[in-house]
């Protein structure tokens, strides 16, 4: 029994269910910023993009038995996914942000005076 009681709390360790929260958000977020590439940017931004090139299917671009056109699909679906993540980390991170407290201001001058009339006592 004693290795059973040893998986599950190792199983039920705080970071090994936080870690499974994270994969699963994880996979569901990829699913939306999959969807946002797919279905928003690339029709506004390639697909213009791709037409003045003459290029309108980039998967059957082909040197030869080469299909380099499935790899700059590829290469440019990953820029596209790092740079939307990047903007929006950089929102989350501006919106997220704490303004940084001020300094405490210094004593006063009547509090500079009474604090030189206390040394002043003191000696």
């Amino acid at each position: 029994m004693g290795f059973f009681k040893e998986f599950r709390d190792f199983a039920m360790k705080g970071n090994i269910v936080d870690l499974a929260v994270a994969v699963i958000i994880g996979g569901a977020f990829g699913a939306i910023v999959s969807s946002l590439v797919d279905d928003v940017i690339t029709p506004l931004l390639l697909t213009p993009a791709l037409h003045a090139a003459h290029a309108e299917d980039l998967d059957k671009l082909t040197w030869g038995t080469v299909k380099y056109g499935k790899f700059l699909a590829a290469v440019i679906k990953f820029v596209t996914i790092a740079f939307v993540l990047f903007a929006l980390i950089k929102a989350m991170n501006a919106a997220i942000k704490k303004k940084e407290a001020a300094p405490p201001p210094g004593p006063s001058t009547t509090d500079k005076l009474l604090m030189e009339i206390r040394d002043e006592l003191r000696k």
